[in-house]
């Protein structure tokens, strides 16, 4: 028996429910109502400094609205951020993950030599084979992914089709911050995980994000999603839609009369046509 599709929405609460926000999660919940899933929805809180109890308000009311229903309450990703640390300690001690003690000056030596030899700006991986027992007392260490090197980490993407990224050009990100707080990339794995989400659809801008998630998801020796990365939405001028571009939030357009059913409709049919 196949298992039960799961698709979830994990905004962040900086600001409005946006349109492409909105549409990414109607996307979401029609494929997991198609197919007889659900849909969880998490909280992307992370950002402590712009995250507002105001803001995830706004998301929960635009949902509800359009009309848009999750299954279970909405999920903090702050409030795990234990289990976080616990999968970053697992990484770490089966010697995927390890401690970069580089000062922020040797960083910027990195980057300005990079961009002087007009090379992408990569960490060189100073720390990776380093005994810790060579590490300066007075820096707070941030904890890297060890990333593979060779070959090319390949995402079969539903809609992208199979995109093939250099490892080469995969440098061993940070999956915990210096002040021992989980960065994007590990929080999302471990809890697109934990919250048995199946299938991921999301904005095509995440779409090197995957290749980096999928080498974690490998390292951890779990399941990758199935993902489709979509298309943006995008102003006359062929830049992502931004306010900028009047794009308006998902409430404006509720106060201008709007219904929730055209609204959907509009989202849902944006960029396809008949033939």
């Amino acid at each position: 028996m196949a298992a039960k599709i799961v698709t979830r929405f994990p905004p962040s609460p900086t600001g409005f429910l946006h349109i492409g926000g909105a549409r990414t999660a109607l996307f979401n919940w029609l494929y997991a109502k198609a197919n007889g899933g659900k849909m969880v929805l998490r909280i992307e809180d992370t950002d402590r400094k712009r995250s507002t109890q105001e803001a995830v308000d706004a998301i929960l009311d635009g949902l509800n609205w359009l009309g848009l229903d999750w299954d279970g309450e909405p999920v903090s990703q702050v409030s795990r951020t234990a289990r976080h640390l616990e999968v970053a300690d697992q990484l770490l001690k089966a010697g995927k993950a390890y401690y970069c003690y580089c000062t922020p000056q040797e960083l910027d030596a990195m980057r300005e030599k990079a961009r002087a030899e007009n090379r992408p700006i990569r960490y060189d991986g100073t720390w990776r084979d380093r005994p810790v027992s060579e590490a300066p007392k007075d820096i707070k260490p941030v904890l890297r992914f060890k990333a593979e090197q060779d070959g090319q980490t390949i995402v079969d993407d539903q809609v992208q089709g199979v995109v093939k990224f250099p490892n080469k050009d995969l440098d061993d990100l940070i999956i915990v911050r210096s002040d021992g707080s989980p960065t994007y990339n590990l929080s999302v794995v471990v809890d697109d995980h934990d919250m048995g989400v199946t299938h991921i659809l999301r904005g095509v801008d995440h779409l090197t994000n995957a290749a980096r998630q999928s080498q974690i998801y490998k390292a951890l020796g779990w399941q990758v999603p199935v993902l489709a990365h979509i298309p943006l939405i995008h102003g006359a001028d062929g830049a992502k839609l931004s306010k900028r571009h009047g794009a308006l939030g998902v409430d404006a357009y509720r106060a201008m009369g709007y219904l929730p059913q055209a609204m959907r409709n509009y989202l849902a049919r944006l960029g396809w046509s008949h033939g």
